[in-house]
C-alpha cells in the first residue's frame, strides 16, 4: 500500500466520522502549572481510572489532569479527527490495535518505546505477546494496552442448570441459538440472548465479523473482489438478524456493549456474547445481580475453531500533543503493574483492567476472584488469529476488523445497512448489496494500486 494512499484514506476516514462536541469532559485539579488532556471511552475500567486519578495528582503536583469521556462512537470520531489533523488539543488519546499500527506508519504517533526503557520498573514485556505486537510498529509500541480483550459466551449458569443443559466448551451457533429460543420468555421479561444492533464498526460489526468468519465469509477475496453478497456472508448475517430479532433484547438496532451490558447485569437475558472485558460489570456486585451466576465459554464456532476476536483500548500520545512528558507520566501510571494493585484493593479484583500484562495472571487475589474468566479469557486472547481471521485466505489482517484505513468509514456505512435490517426497515439482502457497492469503492482502489 502507497504511504501517501494510505494517509489521505484515513484522514479521509476521519473527516467521514467526525462529530461535535467533548460530551462528558471533566477535570480534576484546577490548580496546577500544566494540564494534561486525556480523551478516553466512557467504559466502566475508564470510569474506574478517572475515580482514582486523584492519586495521580497528588503524586505529581503541578500537572492537573482533564478527561473528555466520550462514547465509544463520539471517541473514534473525535480522536480520529484530531490526531489525522494534528489538532493538538489532546495529550493523551485512547486507540485501539486497529488506529496504533496504521497512525504511527503515518507518524501520526509518538514512539512510546523510548519512554518505557526510560521508566524504571515499567516492564514493557510483561504485556500479553499478542495484545504487545498489536500496538506495535517496526518492533517499537506506539500505544500501550490498558486493557486487553477477545470474545466469548456469557450465560446464566443457574438457568441452564436448572435446565439440564451442559454447555461445551466451545459451542456452536447452531446451539446458541437453540437455547436463545429456549429461554426466551417475553412475558418473564426474559431474553434468550442479547447481541449488538447499534451502527458503529466497532458496535455491531464487532460480534458479527467473528460469525461471518465462522460461517466461512470474508469481506474480500485474495484479488479484493467484495464478497459481502457471497452466500457465506448472507447467511451469517441472516443467522445473526434473525436470532437477535426472534429471541434478543428489546430495542436491539439501539443495543451496544453499554446496553447489553445492563441487560445481562440485571438479570434480563439468559446469554451474551460479546467483550471478556465484560466481566470488569458484571462480576461486580455494585453493577450486577447475577454475580456468582455466570458461565463462560469460547466464542461459538461454525466452520473456523477459535473465532473470537483480537482487541485492546490502549493509550498514545499523537506528535502534535502539547505536553509529551507529562502524558507519559499520566500514562506509564495507568498502564503499570501497580495500577493494578491498586484497583484490585481499592475497587475490588474484578474490577481489574484484564488482558493486559502477564502479572496480572499471577496475583493471588486476582486468581481467586477471576476463576471462572480468568484463564479463559487469558486463552481466548492467546488464541485469536488476526493474521488468519478466515477460513478462506483474505488480503487484510484483524478479525472484528479489517486493518485498513478505509475500514472506519466503510464499516460504519456497512454497520447502519445491519442496523436496519435487525430494525426491520430493510431485508438482509438489500442490506447487503448496498454494503456491496461500498465495499466494492474501497476495494478497487487497492487492485488499481497493487
Amino acid at each position: 500500500m502507497k504511504t501517501g494512499r494510505r494517509v489521505w484514506g484515513a484522514a479521509a476516514a476521519a473527516l467521514c466520522l467526525l462529530v461535535s462536541g467533548c460530551a462528558g469532559a471533566g477535570a480534576l485539579g484546577g490548580s496546577g502549572e500544566r494540564t494534561v488532556t486525556i480523551a478516553m471511552v466512557s467504559n466502566s475500567q475508564m470510569q474506574d481510572a478517572i475515580k482514582l486519578a486523584p492519586a495521580f495528582e497528588a503524586e505529581n503536583p503541578g500537572i492537573d489532569l482533564k478527561f473528555v469521556s466520550l462514547s465509544e462512537n463520539q471517541a473514534r470520531a473525535k480522536i480520529t479527527a484530531s490526531t489525522a489533523t494534528g489538532g493538538g488539543e489532546f495529550d493523551v488519546v485512547m486507540i485501539s490495535n486497529y488506529e496504533t499500527p496504521q497512525w504511527a506508519a503515518n507518524g501520526w504517533l509518538t514512539n512510546l518505546s523510548e519512554y518505557a526503557d526510560k521508566t524504571p520498573g515499567y516492564d514493557e514485556d510483561d504485556f500479553i505477546p499478542s495484545i504487545k505486537t498489536s500496538l506495535s510498529y517496526e518492533d517499537s509500541m506506539y500505544a500501550v494496552p490498558f486493557y486487553g480483550e477477545s470474545s466469548f459466551l456469557m450465560y446464566r449458569k443457574d438457568l441452564f442448570d436448572q435446565a439440564g443443559i451442559t454447555v461445551p466448551e466451545d459451542p456452536t451457533w447452531q446451539e446458541v441459538a437453540g437455547w436463545a429460543a429456549q429461554f426466551d420468555n417475553p412475558d418473564a421479561k426474559m431474553a434468550g440472548i442479547c447481541l449488538r444492533g447499534k451502527p458503529g464498526w466497532g458496535e455491531v460489526l464487532a460480534p458479527l465479523n467473528t460469525v461471518i468468519n465462522t460461517f466461512g465469509g470474508r469481506w474480500y477475496d485474495e484479488n479484493w473482489n467484495a464478497q459481502l453478497t457471497s452466500p457465506q456472508v448472507e447467511d451469517a448475517v441472516q443467522f445473526y438478524v434473525d436470532t437477535v430479532k426472534e429471541h434478543g433484547q428489546p430495542g436491539p438496532a439501539t443495543s451496544g456493549f453499554g446496553e447489553c451490558a445492563t441487560q445481562f447485569a440485571q438479570g434480563n437475558t439468559a446469554m451474551w456474547y460479546d467483550a471478556t472485558s465484560a466481566v470488569s460489570v458484571l462480576e461486580d456486585p455494585a453493577s450486577s445481580k447475577v454475580v456468582g451466576n455466570i458461565g463462560y465459554a469460547k466464542a461459538p464456532k461454525v466452520e473456523k475453531s477459535d473465532p473470537g476476536w483480537l482487541y485492546t483500548w490502549a493509550l498514545g500520545i499523537p506528535e502534535s500533543a502539547k505536553n509529551k512528558d507529562d502524558a507519559w507520566k499520566f500514562i506509564s501510571w495507568m498502564t503499570n503493574k501497580d495500577y493494578i494493585q491498586k484497583v484490585g484493593t481499592e475497587l475490588g479484583w474484578s474490577r481489574v483492567p484484564p488482558g493486559s500484562r502477564l502479572s496480572t495472571y499471577e496475583i493471588p487475589e486476582y486468581q481467586e476472584a477471576a476463576q471462572a474468566f480468568g484463564p479463559i479469557t487469558l486463552e481466548s486472547i492467546n488464541n485469536a488469529d488476526p493474521k488468519n481471521p478466515t477460513v478462506q485466505p483474505v488480503p487484510y489482517t484483524g478479525v472484528q476488523f479489517l486493518t485498513i484505513p478505509e475500514f472506519q468509514d466503510l464499516g460504519t456505512r456497512v454497520s447502519q445497512q445491519i442496523s436496519a435490517a435487525i430494525a426491520g426497515q430493510k431485508s438482509v439482502k438489500e442490506a447487503l448489496e448496498q454494503s456491496q457497492q461500498y465495499a466494492e469503492v474501497v476495494g478497487k482502489t487497492y487492485q488499481e494500486n497493487r
